[in-house]
């Protein structure tokens, strides 16, 4: 199953979902009014048995009081003769019975919370990206008379101002032309499920063998992740970001300051050490960041810390010093431990846009990124920046950021990004 068919499982299964909702609360009504009923129903039948509880010959007249009495008190010592332990065990049985079933019920519905709660924060995050993407194609859209040279001009510029690269524009109108005349699209939903589903398309194909999951090293070595990117674009935090969910996962993490120019970087990156009870290998100020990386490398190998996070400086990306001094802690973490860093992680500012593809393509040359963490999606980014680093770059995001806390950073997840960023367009 596609990407794209995916995509429409999860909308139609959303519109299921709430109609069922909606079929429930009126199936609820109807039980209450139901229930009304039978309690009733329950009263009158109540009485009946009351009155069959009662010696049957003295009620027809057949006995006088003596011996009614008589045939009651066998009546009772019938009923005390039976033995009342299987009623206890039937209802022992019946009690653990329903314990299992609201045990199944409750870990079910902690799945499908879980499950929920994951789409609900990628609906949330992508809001306002959501909001900006379907207001641009909405307007190409309101402008739409026929496929023609007009039109393909006018889609490329819609998808360029909605940062999904100058390639990928062209590749996704170059690409349409055919495919507009196929399926024969008049209508505007016609046109714009076909430029959607291209989008999606041409985005799946070009993460084919893409690895978004983290790498890390043997059991019992330690891991060492590179932090790389511009001041400014979030990558302090991210840092301790991770810090916190890896030490909440249950390994050691140790944090190094490795930004020694940057004023307060290092004040910074402690305080969330602080948060996440990790410890942070420090330097003095304007000191040598190799220096720093060389302290931490050594207590991460000989304390056997599971993962070393490395901070660095972010000065503008063409400064040669800054990609000599990157090479240089690469150098010096690879003396240490020949296999690391195990990633190279390049933090990008979601709502730079543009700036961010040029930033990835200059570290990327320098730094051997292996993975992007894109920051700041809950604000006014505009979405298309994912396809056009998969496209140009075949770079896998494997984070992506939708707030301030430590939770708001979650696992890059292609569908959820698909789903919360387009929904809206598309009918089911």
């Amino acid at each position: 199953m596609g990407l794209f068919d995916i995509f429409r499982k999860k909308k139609n299964e959303t519109v299921e979902q709430e109609s069922a909702s909606e079929s429930t609360e009126i199936l609820s009504e109807s039980e209450s009014n139901s229930d009304a009923s039978d309690d009733e129903q329950s009263t009158v039948v109540s009485e009946n048995t009351s009155a069959v509880t009662q010696p049957m010959m003295e009620q027809v007249g057949l006995v006088n009081e003596d011996e009614a009495k008589i045939w009651q008190e066998a009546l009772d010592k019938q009923k005390i003769s039976t033995p009342q332990l299987t009623e206890t065990e039937t209802e022992t049985e019946t009690e653990t019975e329903t314990e299992t079933e609201t045990e199944t019920e409750t870990e079910t519905e902690t799945e499908t919370e879980t499950e929920t709660t994951e789409q609900q924060i990628y609906d949330a995050g992508l809001k306002k990206s959501r909001t900006g993407f379907a207001d641009r194609f909405n307007r190409f859209l309101a402008n739409f008379r026929s496929v023609d040279e007009n039109f393909f001009e006018d889609l490329e510029e819609t998808l360029v101002g909605a940062d999904v690269g100058f390639d990928m524009a062209i590749k996704i109108s170059d690409e349409l032309r055919e495919e507009v005349k196929l399926k024969n699209a008049k209508r505007k939903e016609d046109v714009r499920d076909v430029i959607i589903k291209k989008m999606v398309d041409l985005y799946e194909a070009d993460g084919i063998n893409e690895d978004a999951t983290m790498n890390f090293a043997p059991k019992g070595q330690t891991t060492v992740i590179l932090f790389v990117g511009v001041n400014g674009v979030g990558k302090t935090t991210t840092i301790g970001k991770l810090a916190s969910k890896y030490q909440k996962a249950g390994k050691s993490v140790l944090l190094a300051a490795a930004d020694t120019f940057r004023a307060g970087a290092t004040k910074q990156l402690q305080e969330w050490g602080e948060r996440a009870h990790v410890p942070v290998v420090a330097g003095k100020e304007k000191a040598d960041p190799a220096s720093v990386v060389f302290a931490a490398v050594e207590k991460a190998r000989d304390e056997n810390y599971d993962v070393l996070f490395v901070d660095t400086a972010g000065r503008l990306q063409n400064n040669v010093n800054l990609m000599q001094e990157l090479e240089k802690m690469k150098r010096i973490i690879q003396r240490e431990i020949p296999e690391a860093p195990h990633e190279v992680l390049l933090v990008l500012d979601a709502t730079t846009g543009q700036n961010a593809l040029q930033q990835a393509k200059l570290f990327k040359n320098s730094s051997d990124v292996s993975g992007i963490v894109l920051t700041k999606m809950d604000g006014t980014a505009k979405g298309g920046i994912v396809f056009a680093i998969r496209n140009e770059m075949h770079l896998p995001v494997k984070w992506i950021g939708f707030g301030e806390k430590a939770s708001d950073l979650r696992e890059f997840k292609p569908e959820e990004f698909v789903y919360g960023l387009f929904k809206e367009l598309v009918e089911s």
